[in-house]
């Protein structure tokens, strides 16, 4: 079975579009592969911070849950 040939939209170079190929169908490989060359860096935070996050969170939950479990009289 042939694979389709595709053209890059990127480079414009011919390729086969196979099953299973990473990235996107209109582009080769080569131009599929993800740019790592930045690491990423994890910002810290400080104690403030995430008490304001947890409590924000757990006010989503709260809500979610009045939402979903409440009774309808």
């Amino acid at each position: 079975m042939a694979f389709p040939i595709k053209v890059c939209a990127v480079c414009s170079e011919e390729f086969e579009l196979k099953p299973g190929k990473p990235g996107f169908a209109n582009r080769c490989p080569a131009c599929s592969e993800p740019d790592s060359a930045e690491p990423t860096v994890k910002q810290s935070e400080d104690a403030d911070e995430r008490k304001n996050r947890m409590e924000a969170n757990e006010a989503r939950r709260q809500a979610m849950r009045d939402l979903l479990y409440r009774k309808d009289s």
